[in-house]
């Protein structure tokens, strides 16, 4: 009993400390009410932990405050949740979790800070210029989050008004360089005011281009943005029937995107009114005049009468003489002027691989396959041939190819190039007509059948791949016993990497690894359907699996028969063999 007397002694004292305790905790962590004079809240009872986490820093920065509250700094740290209100816990490992939370908590901050650093130090994000929402919105949709050079450098210019030729390499996003600021300025900017709208309205803006594809494609763009904005966009091109252009124009549009041939035509019918003109635009300035539109280009420029009131803009890879007479004819002396080529000569992309081949013209037609097996990484390939018949020709060779040059009809090419850009097909066989322009998304190989007349084809036809930063191969077949391809390399800028035809080892290798992942997509639901047919061949055959599976491969990628080929003319079941000599040869006899 005594014991028992101590223990109840005991626990009775420590009661009391630990009530005194409670006491002076709930004292001290209570404040003044407002509302009632004289009286006191415990805030402490009423708030978690983590806005007592909170309270703590704002106590920390107010100095004066900490001040007038004189306590142990235990007491401080018990006071801070009112869970120690009700049982003691365990301060050290308290300590601990708050050190390790306020740690997690400027961890967390410095990661949103490292994330937001790298888009705002972009110069050409899309958020740094006069865009608008719904056209910045439209952009991000289709994965646009920031300008090209050439797009970022004559954006603020065209907006403020200013006369322009820009230049820039090919697959540098010229179009959009002058879509972008036209739309804002005909709907936020300086050609607002004096817009005209309603029904049969003449339209604001003119753009010249060379070929029916390049128009096609420039108007593409203006439709799908100017849609955005609340604008109406037609595209007249020569091979179309001009009833549905001609009503397009009676009912009113904005932008009017065509060729010089049928622009003029329906100037001359009096379709097309230019008084009320914002803008005039000639892309691809210097092909025009490559394929002779010098006069009607002029005839349509002039028929702009106040040129004070129109803005022109000039788009051109290169600046031959007649561009910069243009320049200086129709452009207003304070024109400013982008150059993003200086005064380099025209180079080829850089971020092309540029391949040359040997190859005798009667090999071609059995070359193509098996570089397009060895080089197109499964995407989209277009082959140029400098004659519509060789196109055809080639075309109807290649499994799934398709021809485009100027006489197949203006519908046909617009259902080749649409099936062409969906992937409905991935060979595109064609002249010129392709080389300028066109810009198709995951175009992986281009092959040129002969080295072109000039350079400057090279350097186009080769630009359709390696676009808006992506990489791709461009292979150039030749005749070593006639093509001198020495030229090309020099002007184009390029070190070419000279090559021999792909052979069987090549081959077999790139066309194996396309039919192994057409294996490994087959159903697992197939196995049990075939395995007894599999087994009895493992055990007939006198083959490994590795054998047997090999041979399955080979079939299921129609590569069953391997044919040697020459290394220097490319020709099958040809062989080419070195002869060494103990003094110079000097003919082949």
């Amino acid at each position: 009993m005594p014991s028992i007397a101590l223990a109840n002694k005991f626990s009775d004292s420590k009661d009391k400390k630990e009530n005194k305790m409670k006491k002076k905790i709930a004292l001290e962590t209570s404040e003044p009410d407002s509302a009632n004079p004289g009286k006191t809240k415990n805030l402490m009872a009423f708030k978690t932990e983590d806005e007592i986490f909170s309270d703590k820093k704002e106590k920390t920065k107010d100095k004066k405050k900490r001040k007038a509250v004189d306590i142990h700094s235990e007491d401080e740290q018990r006071s801070e949740t009112s869970s120690e209100l009700v049982e003691p816990v365990n301060l050290k490992a308290k300590k601990t979790k708050k050190k390790n939370k306020k740690a997690k908590v400027a961890q967390e901050e410095d990661e949103e800070v490292q994330e937001e650093v790298p888009k705002a130090k972009d110069p050409n994000a899309i958020s740094r210029f006069r865009i608008s929402d719904p056209l910045r919105e439209k952009l991000k949709a289709r994965g646009i989050e920031s300008l090209f050079p050439i797009q970022a450098r004559t954006f603020d210019d065209i907006l403020d008004g200013s006369d322009l030729v820009g230049r820039a390499r090919t697959g540098q996003g010229k179009t959009l360089a002058f879509v972008l600021p036209i739309l804002e300025s005909l709907t936020n900017g300086p050609a607002k005011a004096s817009r005209k709208t309603g029904y049969g309205r003449p339209p604001s803006v003119l753009v010249l281009l060379p070929t029916r594809e390049l128009a096609s494609q420039v108007y593409d763009d203006f439709k799908v943005y100017g849609e955005t904005l609340g604008l109406t966009s037609c595209c007249l091109y020569g091979g179309a029937s001009y009833n549905p252009q001609e009503m397009s124009l009676k009912r009113g549009v904005d932008i009017v995107v065509g060729t010089p041939g049928r622009i003029k035509d329906h100037i001359e019918r009096g379709n097309i009114d230019l008084s009320l003109l914002k803008f005039r635009v000639l892309d691809e300035a210097d092909e025009m005049l490559r394929m002779g539109f010098v006069e009607d280009v002029e005839l349509i420029l002039g028929k702009v009468e106040d040129v004070s009131k129109v803005q022109t803009l000039l788009f051109s890879a290169t600046l031959p003489d007649w561009v910069k007479h243009i320049s200086s004819r129709f452009l207003k002396p304070t024109k400013k002027t982008i150059d993003l080529v200086g005064n380099e000569k025209m180079k080829a992309s850089t971020s092309v691989r540029h391949i040359v081949l040997p190859c005798f013209t009667s090999a071609i037609t059995q070359l193509i396959p098996d570089i397009i097996r060895c080089y197109s990484s499964g995407g989209r390939t277009i082959i140029f041939t400098e004659k519509r018949e060789s196109a055809n020709e080639l075309a109807g060779l290649l499994h799934g190819a398709r021809a485009l040059h100027g006489e197949i009809q203006q519908s046909q090419r617009e259902v080749t190039l649409s099936g062409f850009r969906s992937g409905k097909f991935m060979t595109l066989v064609a002249t010129n007509v392709a080389a300028r322009g066109l810009d198709i998304n995951d175009v992986q190989l281009i092959i040129q059948c002969e080295p072109p007349r000039d350079v400057e084809a090279y350097i186009h036809r080769s630009g359709r791949t390696g676009r808006a930063g992506n990489t791709g191969v461009a292979v150039m077949l030749y005749d070593p016993r006639r093509s001198n391809i020495s030229k090309i390399e020099k002007e184009s800028g390029v070190k070419f990497e000279h090559i021999a035809a792909p052979q069987p080892a090549d081959i077999a290798k790139a066309v194996g690894v396309e039919a192994a992942e057409k294996i490994t997509r087959v159903s697992d639901s197939v196995i049990p359907a075939f395995k007894s047919a599999a087994e009895d061949l493992l055990n007939t055959s006198g083959l490994s699996a590795v054998d047997l599976l090999a041979k399955a491969l080979a079939k299921a990628a129609g590569y069953t028969e391997i044919k040697s080929r020459s290394l220097l003319t490319s020709m099958e079941n040809h062989v080419t063999v070195l002869l060494e000599a103990g003094k110079p040869i000097y003919t082949p006899s």
